[in-house]
């Protein structure tokens, strides 16, 4: 594993699941508050983080690094595919882990209480999150 290679494709990868969570309004999908709904969720279980939005940006962007770094070091061996398929499974799979786990404790219900547009901005962007980070990683590193 390459681990400041994942932790790049990770940062560039969450750069461009953001980009595209700021512009999905103009196309018709809700906002989605990241920065906001982070900061919110561990202000209150963490009293001792500062709150705020820039804060949840900020988690946010370690988060897409750390789960780039548990992609290198596990996945990226076991998923089929190129690069780019393999970080957009990857994505998927993220997705899905946030639908079950995540978004209930903030609130927001099981599969985004099931508003479609919600679950279309999320998956789209866990789905360009993966695939910029799967083909920025690359393929893994072989022994030799």
């Amino acid at each position: 594993m390459n681990a400041t290679r994942a932790a790049g494709a990770g940062l560039l990868g969450t750069a461009a699941m953001t980009t595209l969570l700021l512009i999905e309004p103009s196309v018709g999908l809700p906002q989605i508050a990241m920065g906001q709904i982070l900061s919110t969720s561990m202000g209150s279980t963490a009293a001792h983080l500062p709150n705020g939005p820039a804060v949840g940006w900020l988690i946010h962007f370690v988060m897409g690094m750390a789960l780039a770094l548990l992609y290198a070091a596990y996945i990226v061996k076991v998923l089929p595919g190129n690069a780019l398929a393999r970080g957009a499974i990857f994505g998927g799979l993220v997705f899905l882990l946030a639908q079950v786990t995540f978004m209930p404790l903030v609130g927001g219900g099981v599969f985004s209480g099931g508003n479609i547009e919600l679950l279309a901005g999320s998956l789209l962007g866990h789905l360009v999150y993966g695939a910029s980070m799967g083909w920025i990683y690359g393929e893994p590193a072989t022994a030799s």
